[in-house]
């Protein structure tokens, strides 16, 4: 049986290993096969499979034929923050964020007037919310788009009320423009966008734009079951997604 402590020394054996092979296959520029990782680093070929695999499939590693080399993803561990796109940075936040909450959390970015998700972790949870990347959402209804609203300047929120249409897809749907200008005046006031069964019955969520030095293009989601949604699960998302919008930021 094993035990809590056998438990984090197989961890920290897994990490380790990783960590040797990771250094093993940058130090070979032309490439190292499997069994030579197995025989320099005396890692059994079983447990060397399942931990190339899923290097290769976290980009860490890139394999061609028989051999292994160092992946794009380990260049862009190395690659200034500047250097990355505002989504490559977000994504193992908005992962986190999952991970700590169990809620799925998704990045959407400002794309005409809808709010495309470019990013989405989806929570473990049977009662859940599941969206797929590339889906696009009008603006109007779910938190993340509120946020960018908020975030316009003026002429441009002039523009979209004049150019959007803005359907109601629950009894909860705000279409009316002076409702939502009333609406925009509180995120902009407390920092985030809330939906209450607003665009999919039964789905509350909080959103936040990412701030930015130029247009504001990118916002971040939470979204929740109603049935589980209360104060102080408000409290940790809002909590959580200020720090995140923040190291986004800087």
């Amino acid at each position: 049986m094993m035990t809590a402590q056998t438990n984090i020394q197989s961890k920290v054996k897994s990490a380790l290993r990783t960590l040797d092979i990771l250094e093993l296959v940058v130090a070979y520029r032309t490439g190292i096969s499997a069994v030579e990782i197995s025989a320099a680093l005396s890692i059994p070929e079983s447990s060397l499979s399942y931990l190339l695999s899923t290097l290769t499939d976290r980009a860490y590693l890139n394999r061609e034929g028989r051999l292994y080399f160092a992946g794009a993803r380990l260049d862009r561990l190395r690659e200034p923050a500047e250097g990355q796109s505002l989504a490559d940075r977000a994504a193992p936040l908005v992962k986190a964020i999952c991970g700590q909450l169990n809620e799925t959390t998704s990045l959407f970015m400002l794309t005409g007037w809808e709010a495309e998700a470019v990013i989405t972790e989806t929570s473990s949870q049977n009662l859940r919310y599941s969206i797929d990347v590339g889906t696009r959402t009008p603006l109007h209804c779910i938190s993340a788009g509120k946020a960018l609203l908020a975030a316009m300047p003026p002429d441009q929120l002039e523009s979209y009320f004049t150019e959007s249409e803005r359907l109601s897809y629950t009894p909860n749907t705000r279409c009316d423009r002076r409702d939502i200008e009333e609406e925009l005046a509180r995120v902009r006031s407390g920092g985030f966008a809330r939906t209450r069964d607003e665009y999919s019955r039964g789905i509350s969520a909080i959103g936040m734009a990412v701030p930015s030095d130029s247009a504001v293009t990118y916002a971040i989601s939470v979204a929740v079951p109603t049935s589980r949604y209360d104060d102080e699960v408000e409290g940790k998302i809002i909590e959580i997604l200020r720090k995140t919008t923040t190291l986004l930021k800087n």
